[in-house]
């Protein structure tokens, strides 16, 4: 399971101690950086849904599609991770 079983994936979370200031460049990156992994996970369902969806209607396709399924699920976890890192770095709750 990708999503469950609790945080075993993430990083070690320490408070800066100091109040944090961003420059509008660091959080216009952040929302460019979020934008583009909404767009990335939205891709990878719809991949999912379109998939299902011929499943449905064509089940003799279903060792094509199947193999189609294997890769989404991963690269959303990466997609995932990779942001919480870009993000954490960016308000210095872990060392880079």
């Amino acid at each position: 399971m990708i999503f469950g079983g609790g945080n075993r994936d993430a990083l070690p979370v320490e408070s800066p101690g100091q109040p944090l200031t961003l420059t509008v460049e660091e959080v216009q990156a952040l929302q460019k950086r979020l934008a583009d992994v909404r767009h990335n996970i939205n891709n990878h369902l719809a991949l999912i849904v379109a998939a299902s969806e011929l499943l449905a209607r064509k089940p003799d396709a279903a060792i094509r599609v199947t193999a189609a399924l294997k890769d989404p699920p991963d690269r959303i976890a990466d997609e995932l991770r990779q942001f919480q890192s870009d993000f954490e770095k960016a308000l210095r709750l872990v060392a880079e």
